[in-house]
């Protein structure tokens, strides 16, 4: 998944789903589908904890001091 971007990811792993979600697909290639979703949703979830963890090191106090601050659900 070299050069692969959060959101071409995103949109291929949404791709798959609408599949899978046709019923559709025979049973190796619905197999297959759902191998390649959880590597996309791997992935993205990597994505997302990389760019929490750069915004919480971006977020500082007045006094210089970085401050944790939790995403909201």
């Amino acid at each position: 998944m070299a050069k692969m971007t959060f959101e071409s990811a995103l949109k291929q792993l949404e791709a798959i789903v609408s599949e899978l979600e046709s019923g559709d697909l025979a049973l190796e290639e619905a197999l297959k589908k759902f191998e390649e979703g959880m590597k996309l949703s791997k992935f993205c979830s990597q994505k997302l904890d990389e760019t929490e963890k750069r915004i919480t090191q971006l977020i500082q106090q007045a006094d210089g001091q970085v401050t944790e601050t939790p995403f909201e659900d």
